[in-house]
C-alpha cells in the first residue's frame, strides 16, 4: 500500500508552504503575538481561498475534500506558526461534517466554511478559540459534545499566538469518531511545529562557532556514527600472545581514543603454565628449599614447581616391575 501523499495533496502542501512563507514570516508572527491578536489580513486571505471548508461537503459550501487534506494544511500552518483561528474553525467544521446530525450540518457548516462563523475545540477546562465562537466542540473522554454559544472565561497560556478559555454550558452529543478527528488535527499541527523547530536547530548548529571552529562539521554525521557503532570493536590481544604495542579501541566520539594495554603473562609461583607438585621427599623440615630444585619453601606452604623442572629426575629413575 502507498501511504505517501497523492500529486494533488503534494500540490496543496507546496502551495500552502509558499503562501505562508510569504504572508506569515516569523517577524509577523512575533508582532501578532506581542499584540495578542490574530493576523486579520492572513485570515481573510485563507477564507478567500476556501481553506476553512476544505473538509466540508460542497453542498454546504466546502471544498469536498477529506481529513488528509486538512492535516496537510494544519501541518503547514504549524510549521509557519501562523496566528490564525484556522485550527479550531476548520476542525470544528470537519467534526460536524463527519459526526454531526443533518440538522447540525445544515445549521453550522455554511457559516464555518465561509469564515463567517468561528468555532472552538478542546475540553471544558481548556479550549482553543472558544471565546467569541458560535459553536465549540468539547471532548468528554472518548466522546465529544457540541456546545452552542458557550459561557467562557479567558485562560492565559504560554502560547501567545492562540486564544484559550474555559467553557461551560450544556452540549449536544456528536456521533462516533469526533474525538479522534480532533486529536488527529491537533497532532498534525504539532508535527509542523516540531519540524520547524528541527530546521531552526540545524540551521543554528551549522552557523554556530566554538573557539573559532564551526560546531556542525566537527561532529560526525548520523550515517558515519551509525556505521562506526555497527562495526565490531577491536579487542585486546589474548594473553597467550607475545606482548606488543597497545591496541587502540575504535570510538565514534570526537575525543582522542583511549588506549588499553594487553594483559601481561603471569610469572613465578602463579604462572598460568601447568604446575606439578614437587616430589622431592628428602627435603628436611628445617630447610627452606627442596632437594633438586630452587623453589623457596615455607613450613606451612607446599612447594610447587613447573613440570619441566622435575621431568629429568622422573625419567632418570629405574622402572619397577609390579610385585618387585
Amino acid at each position: 500500500m502507498d501511504f505517501d501523499l497523492s500529486p494533488d495533496q503534494r500540490e496543496i502542501k507546496d502551495v500552502a508552504r509558499e503562501l505562508l512563507a510569504a504572508r506569515s514570516p516569523m517577524a509577523r508572527v512575533r508582532e501578532a503575538a506581542q499584540d495578542g491578536e490574530y493576523d486579520a489580513a492572513l485570515w481573510s486571505e485563507l477564507v478567500a481561498l476556501g481553506w476553512p471548508g476544505i473538509a466540508v461537503a460542497q453542498e454546504h459550501g466546502g471544498q469536498g475534500l477529506g481529513a488528509v487534506e486538512l492535516a496537510v494544511l494544519l501541518e503547514e500552518l504549524g510549521y509557519a506558526c501562523a496566528a490564525t483561528p484556522f485550527l479550531a474553525t476548520a476542525t470544528a467544521a470537519a467534526v460536524i461534517q463527519a459526526a454531526g446530525s443533518d440538522e447540525q450540518r445544515a445549521r453550522w457548516l455554511p457559516g464555518l466554511a465561509a469564515g463567517e462563523l468561528r468555532g472552538g475545540i478542546g475540553t471544558r477546562e481548556l479550549a482553543a478559540d472558544a471565546a467569541g465562537a458560535a459553536v465549540v466542540v468539547v471532548l468528554d473522554g472518548e466522546e465529544a459534545q457540541l456546545i452552542v454559544a458557550p459561557e467562557t472565561e479567558d485562560f492565559v497560556s504560554i502560547d501567545p499566538t492562540r486564544r484559550f478559555a474555559s467553557v461551560a454550558g450544556e452540549g449536544e452529543p456528536l456521533g462516533p469518531g469526533a474525538a479522534e478527528r480532533i486529536r488527529v488535527a491537533v497532532a498534525a499541527e504539532v508535527v509542523g511545529v516540531c519540524q520547524r523547530a528541527l530546521d531552526m536547530t540545524l540551521a543554528y548548529v551549522k552557523e554556530r562557532k566554538q573557539f573559532g571552529v564551526p560546531v556542525g562539521p566537527s561532529r560526525p554525521s548520523p550515517i558515519a556514527a551509525r556505521r562506526c557503532c555497527s562495526e565490531p570493536r577491536a579487542r585486546a590481544r589474548p594473553p597467550t600472545t607475545r606482548p606488543g604495542p597497545p591496541t587502540p579501541i575504535r570510538s565514534c566520539s570526537p575525543r582522542p581514543p583511549r588506549w588499553r594495554a594487553p594483559p601481561r603473562p603471569k610469572v613465578g609461583s602463579r604462572s598460568p603454565r601447568a604446575r606439578s607438585r614437587c616430589t622431592a621427599a628428602s627435603a628436611s623440615p628445617g630447610r627452606r628449599t627442596c632437594t633438586g630444585c630452587t623453589s623457596v619453601r615455607s613450613s606451612t606452604r607446599r612447594c610447587w614447581v613447573a613440570p619441566s623442572a622435575i621431568a629429568p629426575r622422573l625419567l632418570a629413575r629405574p622402572l619397577r616391575r609390579p610385585g618387585s
